[in-house]
C-alpha cells in the first residue's frame, strides 16, 4: 500500500497564509482553491498569488484583498498594527514591508471603522458559503471551535460569549477554509510537521501587548514541539498554529519519503539570514528497517587478573548482554589496559553494571544509549551428501544478504567423516543455493 505524506517544515514558523501559499505551490491549482471559496472569495481579485524572494529562496506569497480594501486594490491589503512579527498572516502583500501579523493575525477594519470580530456563529455562516466538501465545512468548522475554546479559556469566558478578534476576519476565514481545501485536494494519508520555531520579544494585539508565542497561539500549540528561535518576531500565528497542530499526527524529523513535491509559502518579512519561508514536502512513504535502541557500557581496566576476563564475559552475557568483547588500550602512564564493551537492552543497564563493579576491578564505567539496526535473521536445515546441515540467513526488506552454514554441525559432520571442515562448508552453502 502506497503512503503519501505532507511534511510541514516549520524552520521559520507557520501562518495561515504561509500555509496555503506552501500548498499552492507545491501544486494544488488557485484556481480551484479559488472555486473552493464559493462566495466566500466575492470578485476574481479577492485572492492572487505573487512570486517572492525571501533571503534568496524564490517562494510563494499567498494574499488576501482585506475587508476595508475597494476591488482592484492590490497595494497594501489589510490594516495593520505598527509592530513588526514576523510572517504575515496578515497578508501584508507589498514586498518591502514589514512581516506583520498581530498575535491574533491581524486587525481588520470595516468601511465604517469598526473591527471584524465575529462570533463561532458568524464565522460557520461564512464557512457555509464555501464550495468546501461536506468533510471539509465539517473540519473548518471543528478547526474554528478549537480556536474559539482557546480564546474562551484565555479570556475566562464562554465559547457561545467569544468574539474572535483578527482571526475573525474574512481573510483568515480564507486562509483556513483555502487551507482545508487544499489539504483535502492532495489526498495524503500521513501528515507529519517539524517543531514549529515560535520565535520571540512581544506582539501588540486587539487586548495589549503580549509575549511570544501569545496566548492563543501557545494554546494552540500545547502538547506540540516548539522552540524560541532567534528572531525577534512573531514567527507563529494563532492560524498558523491552529492548521499545523490541528492536522499534523505527529511531529519531529522528515519521515522516510520519495519526495514528488515540494512547495514554499513566504511571509511577509525578508529576513537577510534566514528564508522566511514555511516549507512543504509531498511524497511517498518509503518503508524504514526497524531499529531498536541499545546501551552501550564500557570500562576501563588495567589491573586484573586475565583468567577472570572470561568469568566476567560469561557472567555477562548469562546476564542479558547482546555482546561483550575487550579490547586492548593503552592507559595512563603508558600501562597497558583492556576496554570492556558491552552491548546490552538498556532495561539490563543497571544488572550489569552492578555486575561489572561486582566482579571487575574498575572503579568507573561509562554509557550512552544508540539505535541498532539488525537484518532480519532465519534458520533453515539443508542437506548435503555427508548429512544435515542448518544454514543461518540473513534478509533486509526481502533481500538475501548473507547465508552462514552453523560452524558445528560442519565441524561435527567434518569429524565423523574424516574431511575437512571448509568441504563440509561448501556443500551446504551450494545446497542452500539450490
Amino acid at each position: 500500500m502506497v503512503v503519501r505524506i505532507l511534511y510541514f517544515d516549520c524552520f521559520s514558523g507557520a501562518s495561515g497564509d504561509m500555509v496555503l501559499g506552501a500548498l499552492i505551490d507545491a501544486g494544488v491549482p488557485l484556481a480551484d482553491v479559488r472555486r473552493a471559496l464559493g462566495s466566500l472569495a466575492i470578485s476574481p481579485d479577492m485572492v492572487w498569488t505573487e512570486q517572492v524572494s525571501r533571503a534568496g529562496v524564490r517562494a510563494t506569497k499567498f494574499c488576501v484583498r482585506g475587508e476595508d480594501q475597494p476591488v482592484g486594490a492590490h497595494a497594501h491589503v489589510h490594516a495593520h498594527h505598527g509592530h513588526t512579527h514576523a510572517h504575515d498572516h496578515s497578508h501584508d502583500h507589498q514586498h518591502g514591508h514589514e512581516h506583520q501579523h498581530s498575535h491574533e493575525d491581524h486587525h481588520h477594519q470595516h468601511h465604517d471603522g469598526s473591527h471584524a470580530h465575529r462570533t463561532l456563529k458568524e464565522i460557520g455562516g461564512l464557512i457555509d458559503q464555501s464550495a468546501l466538501s461536506a468533510a471539509g465545512k465539517a473540519r473548518a468548522k471543528e478547526l474554528f471551535q478549537r480556536l474559539g475554546t482557546a480564546e474562551a479559556e484565555i479570556h475566562g469566558t464562554t465559547l457561545e460569549k467569544v468574539h474572535l478578534h483578527e482571526v475573525g476576519a474574512l481573510d483568515s476565514v480564507i486562509d483556513i477554509v483555502g487551507a482545508v481545501f487544499a489539504i483535502e485536494s492532495l489526498g495524503v494519508d500521513r501528515i507529519v510537521a517539524s517543531p514549529l520555531n515560535v520565535g520571540s520579544g512581544s506582539v501588540r494585539a486587539a487586548h495589549g501587548l503580549y509575549p511570544v508565542p501569545a496566548p492563543a497561539t501557545l494554546r494552540l500549540l500545547k502538547g506540540t514541539p516548539i522552540y524560541s528561535g532567534p528572531q525577534q518576531a512573531e514567527m507563529v500565528t494563532p492560524t498558523g498554529a491552529l492548521l499545523v497542530a490541528g492536522y499534523a499526527a505527529g511531529f519531529g524529523a522528515i519521515p522516510p519519503m520519495t519526495v514528488s513535491a515540494i512547495g514554499y509559502g513566504a511571509g511577509s518579512r525578508d529576513f537577510p539570514d534566514t528564508p522566511n519561508v514555511l516549507r512543504v514536502l509531498i511524497g511517498e512513504a518509503v518503508a524504514a528497517t526497524a531499529s531498536t535502541s541499545v546501551v552501550v557500557i564500557e570500562a576501563d581496566i588495567d589491573d586484573m587478573n586475565p583468567q577472570i576476563f572470561g568469568v566476567v564475559m560469561d557472567a555477562l552475557l548469562a546476564q542479558g548482554a547482546l555482546d561483550v568483547y575487550y579490547t586492548p588500550i593503552q592507559m595512563k602512564k603508558n600501562r597497558p589496559g583492556v576496554l570492556l564493551t558491552v552491548i546490552a537492552p538498556p532495561d539490563a543497564r543497571e544488572r550489569l553494571t552492578a555486575t561489572i563493579f561486582r566482579e571487575t576491578t574498575t572503579i568507573g564505567v561509562r554509557y550512552s544509549e544508540m539505535a541498532r539496526e539488525c537484518l532480519d535473521r532465519e534458520e533453515v536445515t539443508v542437506q548435503t551428501a555427508h548429512g544435515a546441515v542448518r544454514v543461518k540467513v540473513a534478509r533486509r526488506k526481502g533481500d538475501l544478504l548473507n547465508a552462514s552454514p552453523e560452524f558445528e554441525d560442519c565441524a561435527r559432520i567434518a569429524r565423523e567423516r574424516n574431511i575437512p571442515v571448509k568441504e563440509v562448508q561448501a556443500l551446504a552453502i551450494k545446497a542452500f543455493l539450490s
